[in-house]
């Protein structure tokens, strides 16, 4: 079976086809609308990566919740969008911490190697939970954080 020929997904929709609802490629970039949502977008990648360079952090903490609150994404969506970018902050982020000589490669070998089972038992499990019993999840977790931080 081939994929979908849509003029307006191009290469994008090949690349991701058969996957449920194809990725569409934005043809009208002059629309106010949309370079406000392309401003926002950059400002949460842009918050993201400043809070994963301080704190290692930046994608569950801080893309999720931005993306649910300034963008309406629902929250399976703003989840995968935010595993997405993660490749890129991720790989800009050891890259720099490991010029200044901070990295643990086996460390991180020995963390990541596991998480990748991990995220996949993850997604399964989103996948079949409601969206806002995820929030809410996500929101005791954060409070647990908070809260152990303070009393440490």
């Amino acid at each position: 079976m081939r994929p979908p020929d849509r003029p307006i997904c191009g290469l994008v929709c090949r690349a991701s086809w058969p996957i449920r609802s194809p990725i569409r490629v934005a043809t009208d970039r002059r629309s106010p609308a949309r370079r406000k949502r392309a401003l926002t977008l950059t400002a949460i990648g842009t918050a993201a990566g400043l809070f994963s360079g301080l704190f290692g952090i930046g994608g569950g903490s801080v893309i999720v919740p931005l993306l649910v609150l300034w963008l309406a994404y629902d929250e399976h969506t703003a989840t995968a969008t935010s595993l997405a970018a993660i490749v890129f902050i991720a790989a800009f982020g050891a890259a720099t911490q490991g010029l200044y000589g901070n990295v643990r490669l086996l460390d991180a070998v020995l963390v990541g190697v596991p998480a990748v089972g991990g995220v996949l038992l993850g997604t399964w499990l989103q996948q079949r939970v409601p969206g806002r019993s995820i929030s809410l999840m996500f929101a005791a977790l954060l409070l647990a954080s908070a809260t152990e931080l303070v009393l440490r």
